[in-house]
């Protein structure tokens, strides 16, 4: 008894902290596409193009790729081998989507708005728009697919260039960070998804299922989606004033009244005291006798009605007496007896 009231007061002192959050925090500002910002976003898309370059021309980092994918990480350190499959799904789209839209969705319900969750659908429908797009125009095969030593496999219908696991890393823990409510928060934040991110590019590298220039393209790929969302925010903006513009037509359609359904008016009914015989018109099509007329009683059942005393006395239902079968019905004769 006293474990559950004691987890009973914990439940209430959360729910009361959470009924003294703000709603709708006037602290929380959308960024804007500063000055600072497009600078960041020129160099990162420097940086992408020069990856892509070097790869293109089988420059240096081609012949770096090869020399780490014949070193073979997970042969020299076996050890971390199990704990590392594990790690790399924090990179894969499908769970980590999950997880982060569990979170803004909360988020959004408490703050009654819908910016978190359009921005994390808004950053992914980019991700896989870019790096889908870049992976089928480049088509480079990874390292256990190999054909040539030396060579870029680029053009061989492979779909590894950029690292997907890196962008997604990249994109969907550093959306906490651009949503983050306070300068302290976004820190703490941005450091732990730039570490994140980067475990998992490395980890790709170390299972031997990307090329070390892939993980490279996938951080600067992710970089540029987070750095491009400011441009995004007025269509933001937009679709959440629409979403609540329907929310509103379909909460007053619900609530709008039934329209009346036409009656057919009916002639009053003259009411007349208890006992008082009902006066009904004769049917046009069937005389009725005047006998029958007077006596047009609702509870009486049509047909011919015989006299009380040539009917068969019954035994009332629930009756003690037993019946008796030498009884006659009245105005016969009893025979005689011997």
């Amino acid at each position: 008894m006293r474990t559950e009231r004691n987890l009973t007061r914990r439940l209430d002192r959360v729910f009361a902290r959470l009924d003294r959050e703000p709603e709708r925090p006037a602290h929380i500002d959308m960024p804007r596409m500063s000055r600072h910002r497009v600078v960041l976003f020129s160099a990162t898309l420097a940086f992408y193009l020069a990856i892509v370059w070097a790869v293109v021309t089988t420059s240096w980092l081609v012949r770096l790729d090869w020399q780490v994918m014949f070193f073979r990480p997970y042969q020299q350190w076996p050890e971390i081998h199990a704990f590392l499959d594990y790690y790399v799904v924090l990179g894969q789209r499908g769970p980590t989507a999950v997880m982060v839209a569990a979170w803004l969705g909360w988020r959004s319900w408490r703050q009654h708005t819908l910016r978190p969750l359009l921005t994390l659908a808004t950053s992914l429908l980019l991700l896989n728009v870019t790096v889908g797009a870049a992976k089928i125009g480049m088509g480079r095969l990874g390292p256990h697919y190999a054909t040539t030593i030396g060579s870029n496999e680029m053009g061989l219908g492979g779909d590894i260039f950029p690292s997907g696991h890196t962008a997604n890393a990249v994109v969907t823990w550093g959306i906490l960070a651009y949503l983050a409510s306070t300068p302290r928060a976004r820190r703490w934040l941005s450091a732990l998804s730039a570490v994140t991110s980067l475990g998992v590019g490395l980890t790709t590298v170390y299972l031997g299922t990307h090329w070390l220039s892939d993980v490279l393209l996938g951080w600067a790929a992710g970089l540029l989606i987070l750095l491009a969302l400011p441009w995004f925010e007025p269509l933001i903006a937009r679709a959440e004033l629409l979403l609540f513009d329907l929310r509103d037509r379909w909460r007053t359609r619900r609530g709008r009244p039934e329209p009346a359904v036409p009656v057919t008016p009916v002639a009053p009914v003259a009411l007349r005291p208890l006992g008082t015989p009902a006066e009904q018109p004769a049917p046009a099509r069937e005389p009725v006798s005047p006998t029958r007329a007077s006596r047009g009683l609702a509870h009486l059942a049509p047909g011919p009605h015989t006299t009380r005393s040539e009917r068969t006395p019954v035994t009332p239902v629930g009756s003690r007496r037993p019946p008796h079968a030498d009884r006659l019905p009245r105005g016969t004769s009893q025979p005689a007896r011997p």
